[in-house]
């Protein structure tokens, strides 16, 4: 009884963070049952009659085909940012050489670079290579911006790694190709599910390289295609916010995913040794 007593205060705080974070999200859903008219007039009531349309009409539209363009380059662009960013991270944490802090200083200062400044020669560079206005043409400036962080979270990670692991397995005859795949990137979970968390939300709701190199609504990706719910002098608030709760439902999928291997990968190494 004493010891729930002195929690009060940790569950009353989680109380007040809970429902600060989450009225956003019910006042989304609650929103997009409502109808224009409804909105308009008492928005902050719960809605009289669902209206479902708002939900079924993102079906009929070019919704989905926005949809899925950003699920191709969030998760082509995660998986490679991934696959570079460990691999570029295991020399600079696991090999001593002149050059290595310097190298790592390097990946670290492309983290100051703000991103706007890249805008032209981005487009320009896209331009002629013959990539401007396809999806495919994102992906390589996404993955150039989430890769310093990226290294900097996988190195920090990895040199907290025994290193009695690498040389038993050089012992058993091992190179280094085999030790980072078979036994140093497995127990990357914890800092792969950070990284993913981290680039999967920032690439998904980017806006302006998505705006800067595509032109066509069959390659623009979901942030742009919102901007359809903007009349000339209205805007269907309702509709929006079923668009809006459609398209988190890939971030908050990823969020619980990577936050479980996250906590699994940590208890697992909590009990180790």
């Amino acid at each position: 009884m004493i010891k729930t007593a002195a929690k009060l205060p940790l569950y009353v705080l989680a109380l007040l963070i809970l429902v600060f974070t989450g009225f956003p999200f019910f006042f989304m859903i609650n929103t997009a049952l409502k109808g224009q008219f409804e909105f308009m007039t008492n928005p902050w009531s719960f809605p009289q009659q669902l209206q479902l349309e708002n939900f079924t009409s993102l079906f009929e539209s070019e919704f989905m085909s926005y949809f899925f363009n950003s699920m191709i380059v969030s998760t082509i662009s995660v998986v490679l940012v991934i696959i570079l960013s460990a691999m570029a991270s295991y020399p600079l944490a696991r090999m001593k050489f002149k050059l290595n802090r310097p190298i790592f200083f390097l990946f670290i200062m492309g983290m100051m670079i703000p991103i706007h400044t890249t805008l032209i020669p981005i487009f320009i560079l896209t331009k002629n290579l013959g990539l401007y206005d396809t999806i495919w043409a994102l992906i390589g400036p996404y993955i150039a911006f989430a890769i310093p962080i990226s290294i900097f979270i996988f190195t920090q990670f990895m040199q907290e790694i025994p290193k009695e692991l690498e040389e038993a397995a050089s012992i058993d005859g091992c190179g280094h190709y085999r030790v980072f795949w078979k036994v140093l990137f497995p127990m990357l979970t914890p800092a792969i599910s950070t990284v993913a968390i981290y680039n999967f939300i920032h690439i998904w709701n980017e806006f302006v390289f998505a705006l800067i190199l595509t032109s066509s609504k069959e390659n623009a990706t979901l942030p742009l295609g919102l901007r359809e719910f903007y009349g000339e002098f209205s805007i269907n608030v309702p509709a929006m916010m079923a668009a809006l709760a459609l398209g988190s439902l890939p971030l908050i999928f990823v969020y619980l995913v990577a936050q479980e291997k996250v906590v699994k990968g940590l208890s697992a190494g909590s009990v180790k040794g």
